[in-house]
C-alpha cells in the first residue's frame, strides 16, 4: 500500500504543478492554479498519515516507510524551489515571460549557489530523520526499527556527500574562461565603470 502511495505522490508531484502552471499560463485561471499547486503539500500529508496508520495497524517497519520519510523530507527541502523553477520556465515558454536566470557558473557566486542547495539538502535530511526517529519511538527501538535506522544513515550520507561536493566549489572555484573574462572587462570599459 505504501509503495503505491509513494508512486502516486511522485506522479502527483509532477502532474499537479504541470496542471497548475498550465491553468495559470495558458488559461489565465489564477485561483485554479493556486488550488492545484496547493494540492501538492496535501499529498505529502496524506502520505505521512498513511504511513503512520500503516505502522499503527501493526505493519513491520520496512524500506517503504523509510522511503516515505525521505520523500516527504525532499518535498519540504526542495518542493518550493522546484515549483519556482518550473513556474519560471513555464511562464517563459507558455506566457512570453523573460527567460529565468541560470545559476552562476563560476567563482564565489557558484559556491554560494551550491551552498544554498546544500542547505536545502540539510533541511530535507533533517525532516526525514525527524520523521524516522518519531517512527522509531512509535514502534519501539528494537530489531524492527532497523530499516528505519538505515534510512536515517542514508539521509546522513546524502547530506555529507552533497556537503563535500558543495565545499569543493568554495575551495576550488571554477574560473571563467579567458574569453568570457575579456568580454566582461570590455563591457565594463565601454559602460564607463
Amino acid at each position: 500500500m505504501i509503495v503505491g502511495l509513494i508512486v502516486a505522490c511522485e506522479a502527483g508531484f509532477w502532474v499537479l504543478p504541470a496542471a497548475g502552471l498550465a491553468a495559470r499560463c495558458l488559461l489565465k485561471w489564477r485561483r485554479t492554479s493556486v488550488a492545484l499547486l496547493l494540492g501538492e503539500p496535501l499529498l505529502e500529508v496524506v502520505l505521512f498519515v498513511a504511513t503512520a496508520v500503516d505502522l499503527e495497524n501493526g505493519a513491520e517497519p520496512g524500506w517503504e516507510h523509510g522511503l516515505a520519510a525521505l520523500y516527504i523530507g525532499f518535498t519540504v527541502g526542495y518542493g518550493h524551489h522546484t515549483i519556482q523553477w518550473l513556474d519560471g520556465h513555464a511562464a517563459h515558454r507558455l506566457a512570453g515571460a523573460p527567460r529565468p536566470p541560470k545559476p552562476p557558473r563560476y567563482g564565489s557566486a557558484r559556491a554560494r549557489h551550491e551552498g544554498r542547495l546544500w542547505l536545502r539538502t540539510l533541511l530535507a535530511a533533517a525532516v526525514a530523520a525527524a520523521l524516522l526517529q518519531a517512527a522509531i519511538w512509535y514502534v519501539g527501538d528494537g530489531e524492527g526499527a532497523g530499516p528505519l535506522r538505515s534510512w536515517q544513515w542514508a539521509a546522513l550520507r546524502i547530506t555529507v556527500i552533497h556537503g563535500l561536493i558543495a565545499l569543493t566549489y568554495a575551495l576550488w572555484p571554477k574560473k571563467a574562461p579567458a574569453a568570457a573574462a575579456t568580454r566582461t572587462e570590455e563591457g565594463r570599459t565601454l559602460s564607463g565603470r
